[in-house]
């Protein structure tokens, strides 16, 4: 199996905190010279990536030590129509707007601190006993694409992404078709043996619901109230009015509203608090009430009440958008339409088994260049406010960039360090919001026969230590790419860990605060043994064996990950995408611009599109 050669004590530090700024060679660059080296290619890059070492270091001597790098008197390059802070969606898109509406002819330069573009939307690729593997390492799918604005959904459109297409490329049926189901493991260290059982906490399973929870392994008074709570009809609320009903849910979490006004079970409670954590990035201790009707959780089945939601509970389309590289199948799409001799092929069908050539993406011919392990650390306006002039390090050395325009479409609670001309209001806008931190775990397997043979395509684990849901990815095949279509082929299992802070009173934000910082004290090996420790327990019974099965581990940390979507239970219920402090958070300044889901407080990707829609005509406004 896959080792990171990255000690512990590295990864917790980062190196650069205790840098002196502009030294010749940091330890930072030393790390990045011994890592894979520069034939590597980044999607195949194995062990610890998302944010990687050598990508956060800088940003955090900015942000945490304080560091300042000095502004070169030597420009580099000649003087750009836009320079562009972060490659990820947002980034991307401003780009390939830009260049619409000024012409081919324009100038862009995209910096970016990850070796790969993209952003959060990363792909991994393995190849397993021959057979090439390609799964996602962030950014999902494409989420509800009718809902779009006009141009979020004009983006994807210019840049080749058919969303109908998806309607014959996903195997909706796969799972049902092979009578897998989903399943729940409970791990020895808490519930005394290791167990799976079929997963019937949402009460899908009616018919069978009351025998199969009798083998859970949690007391005879839980096993009852749960039962009771997934199969009552009562309205818990009854005799409230609507607005009643609604203002109380959404003023208490679904925790308490289960063990307050249903009276269910703490066991229960426990058990349920984490179901959806990877949709949301936090377990229903900080979630409301209200969240949960929308999500339709038992126990507010039966409210009668009419809903508005901004996230994924509104979808109404089938959640089938989805490249085998997750969203990293749109930036690809993105960049192939900037820099065509850079990504073959032409259709979205094309890139799914097309090499990037990395070489090619910062070429001095090319009239829209994306410059990688680049972390920009500062942005001011120059020439009487004409220009902008962009500072950035890269391998250690220090330049200077100058472009007309900038739009910044990095992490947005970095923007008040990169730019001091930023106004103390807008700095505390931007801090209303924290990413939230997230892992996605690949790991390829030789063959998936463990699954089969215990009847599971995917496990909840429920108090995990670190990943709390894994299981088969999306079946999607497409452009040459085939989905496993038998259990001794070898395939990808995704993981998911949220480090979350539950059920010790804390809002969403101080969980998130305090799991980034459990994150980054996490090396590969803490998630490598954590990883086998749990397929091992889940799956033993179905012949699994982690030392001949598993052929490859990427761990894709995001300490910073999904964006944070106002959270009724803790912000004024006021707040929404369309009024919020993020607005005046994204604030234009001048010739510098701010574009990313950040400044959308919508995690999808239409928020990072809207958002560079939005950018690029603040600064197409500029003379």
């Amino acid at each position: 199996m896959n080792k990171s050669n990255i000690s512990r004590r590295d990864f917790m530090n980062g190196f650069a905190l205790s840098l002196a700024a502009g030294s010749a060679m940091a330890p930072i660059d030393l790390l990045a010279q011994a890592g894979a080296g520069a034939n590597a290619y980044p999607p195949g890059l194995t062990g610890l990536r998302g944010s990687h070492a050598g990508s956060f270091e800088v940003a955090h001597a900015i942000s945490r030590g304080k560091a300042r790098w000095p502004r070169p008197a030597i420009q580099t390059d000649n003087v750009y129509d836009l320079i562009i802070v972060g490659g990820g969606l947002s980034g991307l898109a401003a780009a390939f707007m830009y260049r619409q509406q000024v012409g081919r002819d324009a100038r862009i330069l995209i910096l970016d601190n990850h070796d790969d573009f993209g952003g959060h939307a990363k792909r991994n690729e393995f190849n397993v006993d021959g057979k090439r593997l390609i799964g996602y390492g962030g950014s999902q799918s494409i989420d509800s694409p009718a809902s779009y604005s006009a141009a979020a959904a004009q983006m994807l459109k210019d840049a080749g992404v058919d969303t109908e297409a998806f309607y014959e490329y996903f195997h909706r049926s796969y799972f049902r078709d092979r009578k897998l189901t989903r399943g729940i493991y409970f791990n020895k260290a808490h519930y005394g043996a290791d167990s799976v059982h079929k997963n019937v906490l949402r009460g899908e399973d009616d018919a069978g619901l009351a025998e199969t929870i009798n083998r859970y392994p949690i007391s005879m008074q839980a096993k009852q109230s749960l039962v009771e709570l997934l199969t009552s009809e009562k309205d818990y609320l009854v005799g409230k009015s609507r607005q009643e009903k609604t203002e109380l849910l959404k003023a208490m979490s679904y925790s308490d509203f289960l063990r307050y006004k249903v009276g269910t079970h703490d066991e229960v409670v426990t058990l349920l608090r984490d179901v959806i954590k990877g949709y949301w990035g936090i377990g229903f201790d900080a979630l409301s009430a209200m969240e949960a009707y929308r999500l339709d959780m038992p126990g507010a089945w039966y409210m009668d009440l009419e809903v508005e939601s901004y996230g994924p509970a509104n979808r109404e389309e089938p959640y089938i958008f989805h490249f085998p590289d997750g969203n990293a199948g749109v930036a690809r799409s993105i960049v192939g339409k900037l820099i065509p001799h850079a990504v073959p092929g032409r259709t979205m069908e094309d890139l799914v088994l097309s090499r990037v050539d990395y070489s090619r993406l910062d070429l001095p011919a090319n009239n829209s260049r994306i410059r990688l392990n680049s972390t920009v650390v500062d942005a001011r306006h120059v020439g009487g406010a004409k220009a902008v002039d962009v500072t950035y390090v890269k391998a250690g050395k220090v330049f200077r960039v100058r472009g007309r325009h900038t739009i910044l479409a990095c992490y947005n609670n970095m923007v008040p360090h990169l730019c001091p001309e930023l106004p103390q209001a807008q700095i505390e806008a931007i801090g209303k919001a924290t990413k939230i931190p997230l892992v996605y775990i690949s790991v390829a397997v030789r063959n998936w026969r463990a699954f089969e043979n215990q009847g599971y395509h995917s496990f909840y684990v429920p108090k995990a230590k670190l990943m709390h849901s894994f299981g088969m990815d999306f079946p999607v095949s497409m452009g040459g790419y085939n989905y496993t279509q038998k259990s001794s082929e070898p395939t990808i299992i995704h993981g998911t860990y949220v480090p979350t802070v539950p059920d010790q009173g804390l809002s969403e934000r101080e969980q998130h605060v305090q799991g980034r910082r459990d994150l980054y004290e996490l090396s590969f090996d803490d998630f490598e043994r954590d990883i086998v420790a749990v397929m091992s327990g889940a799956l033993d019974g179905g012949g699994f064996d982690a030392q001949r099965d598993i052929a490859g581990i990427t761990v894709n940390r995001w300490p910073h990950g999904y964006t944070y979507e106002y959270n009724e239970l803790f912000d004024p219920h006021d707040w929404s995408p369309n009024n919020g402090p993020h607005q005046l958070g994204a604030a234009r300044m001048g010739r510098i611009s701010i574009a990313n889901s950040d400044a959308s407080a919508l995690a999808y990707v239409n928020g990072a599109f809207d958002a560079a829609y939005r950018a690029v005509n603040e600064q197409l406004g500029q003379s």
